[in-house]
Parts: C-alpha cells; structure tokens; sequence
C-alpha cells in the first residue's frame, strides 16, 4: 500500500478523535473565546466594551458584580452571576466593563466567553482552566432554553461540578432575558400538562437558583437615556446644544419603538457619524 492511502486514513482517524488541545498561554491576553470542532481557546487582544463609568442606570448592579468579581479576583469566596432583564440595557457590556475594571487592578483576572450552543463541551474547558494558575470568569451572554433543549443540563457543570466540583478558579457570569432561563409560557404549559406539575418544571426552573447573585436590569425612562448620550458625548468630544440633542435622541426612540441603553448607543454612532467623530 502506498504512503497517500494511508495519510487519508490517518487525516480522518485525527479528524475523528483529534489530539488533546494543548494547555494555552493565559498570559497573551486578557479575554479568550472557546470553540470546538477542534477545541481551541482563541485570544482576544482587546475585547470590545464600553468603560464602565459610562454605564448609567445600573448603580446597584455596578457595585454588586465589582464586589463580587474583585473578591472572586483575590481568591476570596464569590458567586455565580445571572444578569437578567429588559433587552439593550447594558447586561453583557457591564461584564466586560466590570472584567476591565478589576483586571487593571488584578491582572491575572481572565474572561473566557462560551456560547450557548458549545454548553455540551463545558466539561472539556474547565479541564483546561483548572490547570491554569490565572482566574477565569466563564462569560455565556444571552443564555436561555427552549422546550426539547438538555444544554441546561451541562451548565449544571458549571454551578454545581460534579463529582469534581468547579474548579475553584472559574466563576460563571451568564445574561438572559428571563429570570428562570425558559419562556413563561413554557413554563404553564409544563405545568399544566404534566402528571406532576411541580417536578415537570422544577428541574429546568431551579437552575436559576443555583446562581447566587441575581442582578435586575429593567427599562430606562427618558432621564436615563438621555444621560446616556450625553455621558458618550463627554467621554467622545462630541459637540452638541442640548435641546437639539434632546429633540433628536426623543426622535430617534419613537423611530425604534424603544428606549435601552442599546438604542441610546445606535444614535450616538449616528450623531458622532454625522459630526465626524471616530468613536
């Protein structure tokens, strides 16, 4: 048999079981994002985020997830995060805020961000963070279930690890739009049509619980979203008379049919467009 017959046998006995990921150097680069299919941990230089300050109605989230995140940091006792609420309002950028925030302060703080649907290798990746002398928040940003959905199952890896138990330097920061990571309606029509409404539900729904820092985040009033766009007008030397600012910014929501510190944000970009400020 020649060489090239046997190469193509081995190319797909690698592609089937391909070689352990190799440990990565932590020390490249503050944030990771994990794939699979090969299981990698890809660098990221510099992670897109707002600075903290510029966060404006999260105070008490603010505070809560930095306390949190710095004792996490220090190898103190911290908990798992679930940011849940309202959509645009800041869940995802204030994790990153906040990593930024203590980083500069911790450097060995990581963030590594998992996507819902490479939940199933969970397992996989935290074998490779328990070995690592750095800190890693674990980042699953929009994070819900559907009805036939077992990802969920996996993520109790995470919060409750097995037999092995987290490693004791990773903590889970997820954002969702729902409290209990599954629609409301789902939730009725378990109940409602289950031989046990309770049990039905309780599995899915008793997940939420095992994050130990529930932090709100609900609709912003037009006080708010202006102060939003006039604190990226400070941050961003953009120029401005505040009543053609007020006028457009009203404008620019009834457009969208939502006020959010995301649609604050869209219109920023359109005013420091159309003043020729790179943002």
């Amino acid at each position: 048999m020649t060489s090239e017959p046997l190469d193509r046998i081995a190319a797909a006995l690698e592609r089937m079981s391909p070689p352990p990921l190799k440990q990565p150097d932590f020390d490249v680069a503050p944030a990771f994002v994990w794939h699979t299919g090969p299981d990698r941990l890809e660098p990221v230089a510099e992670v897109s985020r707002v600075d903290l300050g510029l966060l404006v109605g999260v105070n008490r989230a603010r505070d809560t997830l930095v306390a949190n995140t710095e004792q996490f940091a220090k190898g103190l006792p911290a908990n798992n995060a679930l940011l849940w609420g309202a959509r645009g309002m800041g869940k995802s950028s204030l994790v990153k805020a906040v990593h930024a925030d203590v980083h500069a302060r911790c450097p060995d703080l990581r963030i590594v961000e998992l996507q819902r649907e490479d939940l199933p290798s969970v397992g996989r990746l935290l074998g490779h963070l328990r070995e690592a002398r750095q800190r890693f928040i674990l980042f699953c940003d929009d994070l819900s279930f559907g009805h036939d959905d077992a990802h969920y199952k996996s993520l109790k890896a995470v919060l409750d690890g097995g037999i092995e138990g987290r490693p004791d330097n990773v903590v889970l920061y997820a954002t969702s739009n729902r409290r209990h990571l599954m629609p409301r309606d789902m939730i009725e029509n378990e109940r409602g049509s289950a031989i046990n409404p309770s049990e039905a539900v309780e599995e899915k729904v008793s997940l939420s619980d095992r994050f130990g820092l529930w932090l709100g985040f609900h609709p912003c009033d037009q006080h708010q979203y202006l102060q939003m766009i006039e604190g990226y007008c400070a941050a961003y030397g953009v120029e401005i008379a505040p009543e053609t600012l007020r006028a457009e910014a009203i404008e620019w929501q009834a457009t969208r049919g939502a006020r959010s510190g995301r649609v604050a944000w869209q219109y920023f970009v359109d005013l420091a467009g159309r003043r020729g400020v790179r943002i």
